[in-house]
């Protein structure tokens, strides 16, 4: 499990970047974490974050106005979420 996960961290922030110095990757890395665990979905999980313990309420139609896309690092990672009501 911890191979995959650092693959992850390689493949999907640190291959995008050049570190300058250990406070920069720590950044990111920090960065990274927050996104994977609190935002990023899981298909082991059915799509839903570590952090989720349950999925959100159901909605029968969702209008693209009613998306927001939020961005960490630059734009590189990005996550989708509902607008709230």
């Amino acid at each position: 499990h911890v191979e995959r996960a650092i693959q992850t961290l390689k493949s999907e922030c640190l291959d995008a970047f050049v570190v300058v110095a250990e406070r920069h990757l720590n950044h990111l890395c920090g960065q990274f974490r927050s996104w994977y665990n609190d935002e990023r979905g899981h298909s082991a999980r059915d799509h839903l974050p570590p952090a989720w313990d349950e999925p959100p309420e159901s909605v029968r139609t969702i209008c693209p106005q009613d998306v927001v896309c939020t961005t960490r690092l630059g734009g590189l990672l990005k996550s989708y979420s509902r607008r709230a009501a």
